[in-house]
């Protein structure tokens, strides 16, 4: 395979949704060990957040973000809420 069809096929939809499902479950996980919550909880708590939303934004950039940045961001978005 070619650089330039390897970087075809990484463009794909279902490739992208894969990776953003990956992503927001390491996020989760991060979440729970935080917040001492289980997983399921955590990934409750990041799917009604802000942070999630932008994460799904391609236009914000978050999804170039490791998950340990996007915890942050989760964490500071409950601090402001308080």
């Amino acid at each position: 395979m070619t650089q330039k069809e390897f970087e075809e096929r990484i463009k794909s939809p279902a490739i992208q949704t894969m990776i953003l499902s990956h992503q927001i479950g390491g996020v989760a996980y991060e979440l729970s060990k935080r917040l001492n919550v289980s997983p399921a909880r955590a990934l409750d708590l990041f799917y009604r957040s802000q942070t999630c939303a932008d994460l799904h934004n391609r236009n914000t950039g978050l999804y170039l973000y490791g998950n340990l940045y996007i915890a942050d961001e989760f964490m500071l978005e409950c601090q402001a809420k308080q």
